[in-house]
């Protein structure tokens, strides 16, 4: 299960991974893993938009392999691309075991965010803060 490489992007997310996010199989739920994805992804969305952002979409998801209780879970982010209104960004899950000294990349995926004004428009992503 070893990768030989270093994660990709600047770190969104570290938390541990909790019995109360298991699934029927008692590895973490990965609905819970996507979530941590997406609220680590609209974090690095909100700060080049400069405004608000809603997840529009999620491609190229891969579940590479299973997170454990206790394991310390990180998500990386890269900027991939920036639209007119949107914002595409990588995102890679790594999990550090506790009985292991290298971390592991289980889950990536392209997360893409559109910006919006109070009323739920889309608006330009202010280029500036890119």
């Amino acid at each position: 299960m070893t990768i030989n490489r270093l994660p990709q992007g600047e770190l969104l997310v570290r938390l541990m991974a909790m019995p109360a996010q298991t699934n029927g199989s008692g590895e973490i739920f990965g609905g819970w893993i996507l979530s941590q994805m997406d609220i680590g992804g609209a974090t690095m969305a909100i700060r080049y938009a400069q405004s608000k952002v809603v997840t529009v979409a999620i491609d190229k998801m891969s579940f590479l392999y299973p997170v454990h209780v206790g394991d310390i879970v990180t998500c990386y982010g890269t900027l991939h691309r920036i639209g007119n209104t949107s914002i595409t960004i990588s995102i890679e899950t790594w999990v550090l075991r506790p009985t292991e000294n290298e971390g592991h990349c289980v889950t990536q995926g392209l997360f893409t965010y559109v910006a919006i004004n109070d009323d739920g428009k889309p608006v330009s992503v202010n280029r500036s803060a890119s």
